[in-house]
Formats: structure tokens, sequence, C-alpha cells
């Protein structure tokens, strides 16, 4: 009875105040209590800067970050005694003594200088309320519709309000505290920073916070920041002394802050950091609040806007954010699903800006020195995984950043490949950082997996086949071509099985059955082979598609023709490595062998349905609940596998809350960011990602309509999702079939859909034969296993319609369902 009246009075203060739909507004997440730990603040950013606000009425504090904080300095780690010890670890794969190679990898072949540098925080503002602990209709939320924060609450009969950005247009964190009296703001600003030997100054009326980055691993911290703040009044006084900002009885305050270090790229560090710091600042002062909030507001919602999602209401949508997802098994709440999936959306531009860097294991948000993992780009699935909803929900210009390090790797992994396998081309392992590094880090577990580059250049095709820009192909050819070439060289017969092998290498990040069971290095895995192969047959078509005269793609041809084929093991199972080592109680939360059913489309229910009821078979051994990047990937994979209902029973495993006691296992903190454990962010993007593939696909010879859709989203819509070929899709669908159906085409062509329904409408062909656009594709699986009418049978899926229609760029073309 107690919690029924707090609810009725809230309700009566949000009506009071004339905040309209407060709690019931679908694109926010809100709370009605403070952030007691970083796990429960919200996160906001313009790509640059990042802050989590934690909305403390006494105390609130702003943990800050700047993309560019890194560790260390710019530096390679390949070395040339690997090349020494390559072909004994090779033999000693080959003889079977694989924790004898794995000791050798791991002293001779891993780095000898360092293992990757930590992305770092910068610290925190605080602003000290004096006298408000005390306080009531405590009220605060992150509007993604926006990109803002606002925190209000009541003191002594005082309404207070707090809102706070981080301006893409401005480039700077701007916060305006209010009230709704006036003369009722007083408070106390500073800055602090975990960091050794930081230094605070008053600067007129700014205050300043600089250092330097962390030295690691012997490599020397040479990344020097400065944070400047400025305060802005209505009424009332303002002082700037001793490092601090004092507002003594203003009707408005406003405080804008700024960042910047001396990284120019990932080998010039050599900016006026001072200056930078300076200049973000000067430029804003002159501005109000709101008209950097208007900019702001305007940039951000060009690219969010694109795109809406609506599967439903429900009454439990007028609930706190955090008790929402701690039902959210429970009771139906189709809103917060849809805000999830925009959250991924908003996280995205919110730490991916075009020019700046890409996202790292934690997008850009980050409260400690040494972060878990050191916040890198994990390149065996974390940092593609970011990737993932760029393109399909169509945030394509978010994705540059990724593309960028791609350019940037391919050049420093040129070095490595010589260096350290006397190879042309370029190599990528397991790992980089900012400084590009691209030698193998770690223990030999996850280090010696060198295919990285190749996971990189099929996220860069993929980019191709969405934005069907020649031009862009163009430019990736090359980088494409140098990872085929260090593949062409790295590669050797495996004397056992007779086929051409990488080795060293491993399953990321899980151990084989071979020998003693513990170890995790061997030669040809099932995920290198599916990379390579879609590495090489993509060059063959890029080089097709630009006209290239070249004999290269015979070289590739060759090796192709070498490589193993996917099998299926003794337990029905697709086989993880080439010796059939699998276990059905292995719960590992890697599922590399799968990347063949997705992200790539090697596996299909059409083309390959022995091979696909062997993914299933190996993902039903793996099990459902793992960590919360792992569940992310397995609702793309049940996607694939076109079973709607246990994808969705996957987004319910990871949106159930994890408590600061909860030690283990993935799910999703108070603010709605992915828990690992701890938080990464890649689990945020791969649902997103899921529930765009549960309700449209593109990967081979047509668009989808409705693949996976769950019982529970029987009716609803989407707009503004983007498939393969560069067509938007607006859909909307009742009573599980599609009712309206609207494309828009970039490029003249022939767009064939697929879907359980019928359709009605003006240039709708039933379709025949193979789709001749070059943009949906079937790939042919080298060796495939033959696709008879009763084996696609026996997977008992529904029977599928499938139209053509010629397409002409720029026109909108609308159909019905019967």
């Amino acid at each position: 009875m107690k919690l029924k009246s707090c609810r009725i009075l809230f309700c009566c203060f949000v009506a009071l105040f004339g905040i309209q739909n407060l709690c019931a507004q679908n694109l926010k997440l809100w709370y009605n209590k403070p952030a007691e730990i970083w796990n429960e603040a919200l996160p906001l950013g313009n790509g640059r800067l990042g802050a989590m606000v934690f909305g403390d009425p006494a105390i609130e504090r702003l943990q800050l970050n700047e993309e560019t904080i890194w560790a260390g300095s710019p530096n390679s780690n390949a070395h040339g005694k690997a090349l020494v010890a390559l072909p004994k670890v090779r033999q000693l794969i080959f003889d079977g003594k694989y924790a004898e190679a794995q000791a050798l990898a791991t002293s001779d072949i891993r780095s000898q200088t360092n293992n990757g540098m930590p992305y770092q925080t910068f610290g925190s503002v605080y602003i000290s309320f004096p006298g408000h602990q005390n306080y009531t209709h405590y009220y605060r939320d992150l509007n993604i519709e926006n990109a803002t924060a606002k925190v209000q609450y009541t003191v002594d009969g005082v309404e207070y309000t707090r809102e706070i950005l981080s301006a893409f247009q401005d480039d700077v964190i701007a916060v305006k505290l209010s009230a709704n009296k006036p003369g009722m703001i007083t408070c106390n600003v500073f800055m602090n920073s975990p960091f050794d030997k930081t230094k605070t100054t008053t600067e007129g009326n700014q205050v300043t916070l600089a250092g330097v980055t962390s030295t690691v691993e012997g490599q020397k911290g040479k990344v020097k920041f400065q944070g400047r703040m400025a305060p802005k009044h209505k009424g009332g006084t303002a002082s700037v002394k001793n490092g601090i900002i004092s507002f003594n009885k203003v009707d408005e305050a406003v405080i804008y802050i700024s960042i910047a270090t001396n990284f120019v790229n990932y080998k010039d560090i050599s900016a006026d950091y001072v200056a930078k710091s300076k200049d973000f600042l000067d430029k804003a002062i002159p501005k109000d609040f709101e008209t950097i909030k208007s900019a702001h507001t305007q940039y951000y919602q060009k690219f969010f806007n694109r795109v809406s999602l609506d599967l439903g209401k429900s009454k439990v949508a007028n609930d706190p954010t955090d008790e929402r997802i701690q039902k959210f098994s429970k009771q139906f709440d189709p809103e917060l699903a849809a805000l999830y999936f925009q959250f991924g959306r908003y996280l995205l531009i919110s730490c991916s800006q075009p020019g700046g860097q890409p996202a790292n294991l934690q997008g850009i948000w980050n409260d400690m020195l040494f972060p878990p993992w050191e916040s890198k780009y994990t390149m065996n699935i974390n940092a593609e995984m970011n990737y993932w909803p760029s393109e399909l929900t169509n945030l394509s210009e978010m994705h540059e950043p990724f593309i960028q390090l791609a350019r940037e790797v391919a050049e420093t992994g040129k070095e490595t490949a010589k260096v350290m396998y006397n190879a042309r081309g370029w190599v990528l392992h397991h790992n980089t950082d900012i400084w590009r590094i691209t030698g193998p880090i770690d223990m030999a577990a996850s280090g010696m997996w060198p295919t990285g580059g190749a996971w990189v250049c099929q996220d860069l095709w993929e980019r191709y086949l969405y934005t069907a820009d020649k031009k862009y192909l163009e430019e990736i050819y090359p980088i494409m071509k140098g990872a085929a070439q260090f593949f062409l060289d790295f590669m050797i017969k495996d004397p056992n099985s007779g086929y051409l092998v990488v080795v060293p290498s491993n399953s990321p990040e899980n151990t084989h059955g071979g020998e003693d069971g513990k170890s995790t290095i061997t030669a040809g895995t099932t995920m290198d082979n599916q990379l390579i192969f879609d590495l090489f047959t993509n060059i063959i078509r890029a080089t097709k598609i630009l006209d290239e005269k070249t004999d290269f793609t015979k070289e590739l041809e060759t090796a192709l023709a070498k490589m193993a084929p996917m099998q299926i093991g003794k337990y029905g199972q697709l086989q993880e490595w080439l010796t059939d080592w699998d276990d059905p109680e292995d719960h590992h939360r890697h599922v590399s062998h799968l990347y063949g059913l997705f992200p790539s489309n090697q596996i299909s229910p059409f083309r390959t349905p022995a091979l696909f009821q062997a993914a299933k078979t190996s993902l039903k051994y793996r099990g459902d609940e793992s960590t919360g990047w792992s569940m992310g990937w397995k609702v793309n994979l049940w996607a694939r596998l076109l079973d709607g209902n246990h994808a969705y029973k996957l987004l319910q495993d990871q949106l159930h809350l994890v408590t600061a006691d909860q030690r283990k296992g993935g799910g999703t903190y108070p603010n709605m960011l992915d828990a690992h454990q701890p938080f990464q962010i890649d689990g945020n993007f791969g649902c997103t990602a899921g529930f765009a593939e549960m309700l449209m696909q593109s990967h081979e010879e047509a668009i989808h309509l409705l693949p996976a859709l769950p019982d529970v989203w029987k009716s609803g819509s989407i707009k503004g999702i983007k498939s393969r070929g560069g067509y938007e899709i607006d859909m909307e669908w009742k009573n599980n079939k599609v009712s309206v159906l609207k494309i828009t085409a970039s490029q003249d062509g022939n767009c064939r859909l697929r879907l359980a329904s019928t359709l009605k409408g003006k240039g709708l062909k039933k379709a025949r034969g193979k789709n001749d656009n070059p943009f949906f594709y079937a790939v042919e699986v080298k060796k495939p296993i033959i696709s008879k009418k009763a084996e696609i049978e026996k997977l008992k899926l529904p029977k599928y319609n499938e139209y053509d229609v010629a397409m002409k760029a720029g026109k909108t073309y609308t159909f019905y369902g019967k």
C-alpha cells in the first residue's frame, strides 16, 4: 500500500510541473533514484567525449573520457624471434605435441615487448550542492531521442533541474543548472583525475587539469591531455579560485567542459593539446546552452531518426527502467525491447563518429586507468560485433572509424608479416590498440590467432554490399588483397590431413581435445577456413566488379581447392576443429565455428541443409546463457536459424538485471549497458543487430521479410532499416504477416523479396531462377553438401513466396499483404 501511495504522489508531481508523459516516453531510460555505482550511471557521448552521469542531488559526478587518452606511445611489437620459432611450433603441432607447441609459441612468437596499451579515463567533474542531501520527488533520465540527460528533484519546496549533454557540434560537455525559483543555485565545481602528477590551475575564469598517460610494460606514456572548465550564469555571482568554480545564489548556471590531447594519429602525438583544449572552450562560451543543445540535437537526430521500431504497447512502460529490466523475462514489455534496440543505435552514434576512433571494448565509457582487457580492440569477434548494426540499422557513417582502423592496421601489419613470418601483405592477430600494434599478444590461448585481417576484410566487404559504392570498393581492394597475400604465404600443407592450413592458430579462445585437452593452439580450425574462404571469394568477386586485369584470382582459386571443407562430426555437430574433438558438454562463450552461419552466409537452410542442421546442433550443445556479448551473438545465430522464439528467449536472457552482488554471467546493468561481466559494449551492439536480423535478412539471393519473428511480436512496424544492395525498408505486420511494405532503392536493379505470406502491388513478378542482382548472392561453399528437396523438407521450414521487382534508383515501391 505504501509503494502504491508513493507512485500516486510521483505521478501527481509529474502532472504538477508539466513534464509531459515523463514515465511513458518510449525513448527514455528513467529512474527514481540516483546512481550509486558506475553501472547505474547514464552514458553521454559525441564520439570523442564521453560522460557518465550519476545524478546525485548533493554531489553530482560526471565521469569523463576522451577517446585518445591511452597509455604508452607509438610503437610496433613485431620481432624477428618468431621467424626462428615458427617451423618448430608448426612441427610440434603436426606431431600432436600441443602443450609443447603452445609453450614455445608463448615464449618465442608472442610479443617480446608489450601486450598492447590500455584505454584510460580522464577523471571526473564534481558539482557539490550544500544542503541537497534531503530531497524528494527524484527523477533522472537519458533521453535517447535527443541525446541528453536530465536530473530533477525537490529540496525545501524548490524544484531543481540539471541538463547535461556531450555536444556533437560544439565538441564540449555542457551542463545547465536551474530551479523554479530565482537565486536558488549555489554550488561548487571541481575536477580530479586518478593519474599521478596531474596539475590543476586557474586561468582567469577557467579551471584546467593537465596530465600524461601511464607507462605500461616499458612503453612510456606520452599522451598529454588537458581538461578545461568555464562558467556562465544569470543572477547572483560566480567566482573561480584555487581550481574551483563557485556559484552563489544564481538563477541559472552553465558549465562548459573541454578535453584535448596531443594525439594526431597512431604515429604522431605532436598536437598542441593546450591550444586545442582552450579553442574548444573559447568557441563554446559565447553561445548559450539552448543554442548548443539545438545544434547538438539537430545533428544527432539526422542519424537516429532514420529508424523507428514499434513492437506493441503494454502497461508496464510507465515503470522505472531498472524495474522493467528486472521483470522483462516475466512480463510482456515490447516497448523495453524496442528501447533496447534503439539504445544500441544511440550508443553507436555516441561513441563512433566519422574522423574519430572506433568504438573500443567499452565504446568510450571507462572509469579506470587499467580497465578489464585494457578496453582494447579484440579482433576475434568483439570489435567486429561493435559494427554489426552500423549498415543494417542505417548508421553507415558510424562505420567509418572502423574502416579507418582497417586502413591503419593494413599499414602496420606489413612490418609484422615481413619481420615475424617473412610473408607478403599484412597480418593482424587477435588484438590491437590505438597504436595499431598487429603482433600476437597475451598467452597463446588467444594470441596465436593470426586471422584478424580476414575478419576485418569481411567487414569491409559487407559495407560495400550495403552501400553499392564502387569507388569505396576500389579503395578497399588493396587492403583485401594484402590480407590475402599474407595467407597465401603463411598457409602450409598439413602432413596429416593433406589440407592447406593456417598454423599456428586456435579457435578463439577455446581449448580442444588433443593431447591433454588443455591446449588451444592447433592447425586448420573451422573458423579460419571460413574466414579465408570469404576473403578469397570476395576478392574474386571484387576483381570481376572492378574489371581488374590480374592473375591473382587464379592463386586464390588454387588455394581454395586445397583447403578443408566444413565437416559434420560424430555428434551431428558442425566440427570446430579439423579433428573431431567437439564435446557436447562444452559451453564455451565463443562459438567461433558458427561464423559461417553468422555473420557470414556460408551455411543456409536452402543450399546446405545438412550443415544448417549441424550448426543448429552445435548451438544447442553450447547452451543459451553465457557472457553478455556471447548471448548477443547467439540472438543473431538463432535468427539465422529462422527460430524467432529461441532468438527472443536469448533476448530475455540478456535483458535480465545484473546487480552489484552478481559476480558472473551475462545480462544487463541498470543503465542498460551489457554485462560480460564486467561491462562490454559489444553485447549491446550484437543484440541491436539481432533485432534487425529477426525482422529482415538479406544475405542470400533475396530480402527475407520476417524470417524469425517471435510469436510475442504478432503486430508491429519497423522503418528505415537497410538491406544489402542499398535498399531502405519500411514494413508493418499484423498477425505475423506483412501488411504494408515500402522499399526505396538506391540503385537500379532487380530486388527479390522472400516471405511466408503473399503480397500484392504494382511491379511484382513471381521469382524465377537465380537472382541476377550482384548484391544478393549465395556463396558457393567448397564441396557443399548437396541440397536435396527431401533434406530441406526435414527442416520443417514454412513455404516461402518469392517475388522479383525491377527497381529504379531513388524511387519508393509500396506493396500490401493479401
